[in-house]
């Protein structure tokens, strides 16, 4: 049980750092004009419009990055765990982007349009899929050096 909660912990981790290093090239992305509104945001505005709660600009900022960072230690922790549990013989960055771009897949084809976040990707801005199919093989990347670092510490 300890090991695994330590897994958990350091995968958590790991989807922090490596959600902090593909917020940066989504927000160089934005700033271009190349995103529209971020997902994330997308995500509070659908939540705000469901439940009636409106909150200001400020506190919708707070949420979706919350949100996202929620987001990516949950997705951390899940990678931890199934990356020791499956024992893959492949690089770990390898492993960490294969799992990022399926996080990408089951998101943005999956459960973001069913829920009427944003359309599917082959009706959604290319310029956006583009950078998040982008900024998501950044996040495995980061994500499995930096879980594979923390795990092998003593």
């Amino acid at each position: 049980m300890q090991q695994t909660m330590r897994t958990v912990l350091e995968g958590a981790v790991a989807g922090v750092v490596a959600t902090g290093a593909m917020s940066v090239p989504m927000l160089i992305a934005q700033r271009r004009g190349s995103m529209g509104t971020q997902p994330p945001e997308r995500v509070v505005e659908e939540a705000e419009e469901e439940t009636g709660n409106t909150l200001c600009e400020r506190e919708e900022n707070l949420a979706a990055s919350l949100a996202h960072l929620a987001f990516g230690m949950g997705s951390g922790a899940t990678f931890a765990l199934l990356r020791r549990a499956l024992r893959l013989p492949v690089p770990t960055v390898v492993q960490g982007t294969g799992f990022a771009v399926a996080v990408w897949a089951l998101s943005y084809r999956g459960w973001i349009p069913r829920l009427g976040v944003l359309p599917p990707p082959e009706r959604d801005r290319s310029d956006r899929q583009r950078t998040m199919v982008a900024v998501h093989v950044v996040f495995g990347a980061v994500l499995g050096a930096v879980e594979h670092r923390l795990a092998d510490r003593p």
